[in-house]
C-alpha cells in the first residue's frame, strides 16, 4: 500500500519529532558523517583553540575544526562577509563592524578565555627584570623616548645596567585584536596617545621612530621579530614569550603596584567585569578590562571572542558548532590553565550558555529529518519500522 501525501507529510513529522526528544534534535551529532566547521581570526588565543581543536577531535573524530590564525581583523571581515562558520577577535566588534555584521543576522560574542598581552624585550646581558609604565610604553612608540638608559626608563631600574643603545620597537603589521588590547591600554594612561592614534586593530609608526621601527604579521612574526632583533621591544600574548623564553616587563597598573602577567593577576583585573557585562546579541563595543583597579590587576587583560550567527542554515555545521561551543566553555576550559589563559568566570560562562542557546537551525525541516534517518538507519539499531516507511515516502 502507498501512502498518500498526506499521510507522507504527517509521518514525516511525526518520525522527526519522535527523533528529535529521544536523541536531542539540538545536539544530536551524526557518527557516520564528517562535518568540517572553518574559522578564522585571532592568534593572541591560538595555542589555547589549537589545543582544544586536538583535544575535542579525540571525543568526536567525525568533526574537524580548521581555524586559520589570521588575525582579529581577518577574521571579523571573514564572519561578516560569512566566508567562515566562526571568528576568533580580541577586540569586539565596533559600530559600523556590529551593524554590518547585524545586516547578515544575529552576530553573537562569546567569550571564550581571558588572556595577557605583555611587553616582550630583548636586552643582552640585562641584569635583572625591567619595569615600565603605560606612559613611558606610550612614549617609546611615539618615538619620544629613544633610547634605553633614557632617565624616564632609568628612574624606574636604578639597579639594572641598561644600555646605551637605540630601542628597536616591533609592531603588528595586520590588523589585530594584539593591537588593539595594546592601544586601548595606552589610550587609557596616555592623552597624547589617545588624541594621535587612539583604540585600534592597527596603526602607523610615526615619523619621529624611523627606521627604528619593525612591523610582523600575528604574536608569532612579532616574537620572531624580538628574538632575531637585540635591544628590541614589543607587545605580544603572554603565551608566546613563556613559550620562546622572552623575558617581560613588570607593568605599573592603575593602583600604582608593579605586577606581572600571571594567572593570579590576570583573573584580578577581570574580577570586577564578570556580572556586568552585555547580552551576547547585543553590541560588546565598549567593553573593556585594560587598566582594571586593584593592587594585584594586570593592566593589559582582556577578553577573546568567537562570533557566530545565530542563524545557521546548514544543519550538520548547526549541531556541530553548538557542541564544539559547548565543549569549549565547560571541558575545554579546563586546559586553560596550563596554556597561561584564565579559565571563564562562571558567570561568563552562564552568559556564553544564553549564546549557544539563541543558535537555531534555520534550513528546512525536511533536511534535518532525512540526516536523522539516515543516520539512524546506518547506525544497524533496530529500525526497521523506519526502513520501511522511509521506503514507502
Amino acid at each position: 500500500m502507498r501512502l498518500n501525501k498526506k499521510s507522507k507529510t504527517i509521518g514525516a513529522i511525526l518520525i522527526f519529532s519522535l527523533i528529535s526528544v529521544v536523541i536531542g534534535y539540538h545536539f544530536f551529532v551524526p557518527k557516520t558523517t564528517t562535518v568540517t566547521l572553518m574559522g578564522a581570526g585571532a592568534t593572541f588565543p591560538y595555542p589555547l583553540i589549537s589545543k582544544w581543536v586536538q583535544e575535542f577531535h579525540k571525543i568526536y573524530p567525525n568533526i574537524t575544526i580548521n581555524y586559520q590564525a589570521i588575525g582579529s581583523g581577518g577574521g571579523i571581515r571573514a564572519i561578516i562577509e560569512q566566508t567562515v562558520d566562526f571568528a576568533g577577535s580580541d577586540a569586539p566588534l565596533n559600530r559600523e563592524e556590529f551593524e554590518n555584521a547585524s545586516a547578515k543576522g544575529t552576530i553573537l560574542h562569546i567569550p571564550e578565555t581571558i588572556g595577557a598581552v605583555v611587553i616582550a624585550y630583548n636586552i643582552p646581558g640585562l641584569n635583572g627584570r625591567l619595569k615600565l609604565t603605560g606612559e613611558i610604553i606610550a612614549d617609546i612608540y611615539l618615538g619620544k623616548i629613544s633610547k634605553w638608559n633614557d632617565s624616564k626608563i632609568a628612574g624606574l631600574n636604578p639597579d639594572i645596567n641598561l644600555p646605551d643603545e637605540e630601542i628597536i620597537v616591533v609592531k603588528r603589521s595586520d590588523g589585530s585584536g594584539t593591537t588593539y588590547i595594546f592601544t586601548d591600554y595606552l589610550s587609557s594612561v596616555s592623552e597624547e596617545w589617545r588624541s594621535t592614534i587612539g583604540k585600534t586593530k592597527i596603526f602607523n609608526f610615526v615619523e619621529d621612530i624611523g627606521d627604528r621601527g619593525l612591523a610582523a604579521k600575528g604574536n608569532q612574526g612579532v616574537t620572531g621579530a624580538i628574538k632575531q632583533n637585540p635591544y628590541s621591544i614589543g607587545y605580544i600574548e603572554l603565551a608566546y614569550a613563556i613559550q620562546n623564553n622572552i623575558p617581560v616587563a613588570m607593568i605599573k597598573n592603575r593602583d600604582g603596584y608593579f605586577v606581572e602577567p600571571n594567572i593570579t593577576t590576570i583573573s584580578a583585573a577581570a574580577a570586577g567585569f564578570a556580572a556586568n557585562l552585555p547580552k551576547p546579541w547585543e553590541s560588546w563595543e565598549n567593553v573593556s578590562i585594560v587598566n582594571a583597579p586593584g593592587k594585584l590587576a594586570y593592566p593589559l587583560s582582556s577578553f577573546s571572542y568567537l562570533l557566530v550567527y545565530a542563524e545557521q542554515e546548514d544543519y550538520l555545521k548547526f549541531i556541530a558548532l553548538k557542541k564544539w561551543l559547548l565543549w569549549i566553555i565547560t571541558e575545554g576550559q579546563e586546559y586553560a590553565d596550563d596554556l597561561l589563559y584564565v579559565p571563564l568566570p562562571k558567570e561568563v560562562v552562564e552568559l556564553d550558555m544564553q549564546a549557544i542557546e539563541r543558535i537555531k537551525y534555520t534550513g528546512e525541516s525536511s533536511h534535518a529529518m532525512v540526516i536523522l534517518i539516515q543516520e539512524l538507519i546506518a547506525s544497524g539499531d533496530n529500525c526497521s519500522r523506519i526502513r520501511r516507511f522511509v521506503q514507502l515516502l
